[in-house]
């Protein structure tokens, strides 16, 4: 017998010298620093406040700290380049000097922000607007940054959906997100930027219904059939509070139900706000998909084995 409902493992994902796959998923923890993100939880603009954030989500277990300075739905004050600069790159020039190890990805779809920030390490550029400013790609790569590449139906940044279709309805946003991806990784390669750091994001909730965000979480399995490692940012999205009808933060147990769901079908790093049991559920999936061994082995073995295992007696 062998293991073929397990679905197909993902490209593996490099950044900073780490590999991560099916085996080691990557917890991307949410820093933003603004003071009216969507969840109040995840509002860190004060400095502070920031740096008690950063410094928990690593030692939960975050391995990489994703840090934006804006909004990413209509609501709210415009946010100019040089405003956001100001938000993240201090910030940034913090995470490398007091957590050296940690991976930085930098959430922008500007690409003077990225550029400004090219002196602090960014190991990754999350653009979640689809390639918004064609030059992003570019300054990503220049600055030896890996990319993530987004699908938003061709809205334009911090617009919401209204009225959006893709037909033919059901799957026709399946078609469009695996299209989008595929042309947003083939500009990132011919950008120099190698496969392995190269994450495509379906981006639920921007440009979708909460049916399109459904049908394609459902589908993860066919965007890790790209053959890049996948990025599912689930954290709390308004897909996740119109399906159960509950608030922000009230959407844990849903978020956590929809990645394990993304994990088991070979999504590799998981953005989250809830760092701890993020990375508890995605190591639990790893395990259950036989890419990760048990960090204990104990029950039903024999005490001779458990004896041994703790070595001779000194």
């Amino acid at each position: 017998m062998t293991d073929a409902m397990v679905p197909m493992a993902p490209a593996p994902l490099i950044l900073r010298g780490r590999r991560f796959d099916a085996g080691r998923p990557a917890v991307m923890a949410i820093i933003n620093r603004t003071n009216d993100s969507f969840y109040a939880a995840g509002r860190h603009a004060d400095v502070d406040t920031a740096r008690r954030a950063l410094d928990s989500a690593v030692a939960l277990g975050a391995d990489i700290i994703d840090v934006g300075g804006v909004r990413a739905g209509q609501e709210g004050p415009v946010v100019t380049p040089k405003q956001e600069i100001g938000r993240v790159v201090p910030f940034l020039e913090h995470i490398r000097a007091t957590h050296p190890e940690v991976i930085i990805s930098l959430d922008t779809w500007r690409s003077e922000v990225a550029q400004a920030a090219a002196h602090c390490g960014v190991d990754l550029i999350n653009d979640t607007w689809a390639g918004a400013d064609p030059e992003l790609v570019q300054v990503a790569a220049d600055i030896g940054a890996a990319v993530v590449c987004s699908h938003t139906g061709g809205l334009p940044p911090r617009t919401d959906p209204v009225a959006v279709s893709y037909p033919p309805e059901p799957l026709g946003i399946v078609a469009d997100v695996l299209a989008t991806l595929q042309r947003g990784a083939e500009v990132a390669l011919a950008a120099g930027i190698p496969r392995e750091r190269i994450l495509v994001d379906p981006t639920l909730d921007f440009g979708k219904t909460t049916a399109h965000s459904l049908t394609t979480l459902r589908h993860t399995a066919a965007v890790v059939a790209l053959g890049f490692p996948v990025l599912q940012a689930l954290s709390r999205k308004d897909f996740v509070g119109e399906t159960l009808d509950l608030p922000a933060d009230e959407r844990l147990e849903g978020t956590l139900a929809a990645t394990a769901i993304a994990g088991w079908l070979g999504a590799t790093v998981f953005r989250a706000h809830d760092v701890r049991a993020t990375r508890r559920v995605v190591d639990m999936v790893a395990s259950i998909r036989g890419e990760r061994p048990p960090t204990l082995s104990l029950r039903g073995v024999p005490p001779e084995m458990l004896r041994s295992q703790d070595g001779p007696a000194g």
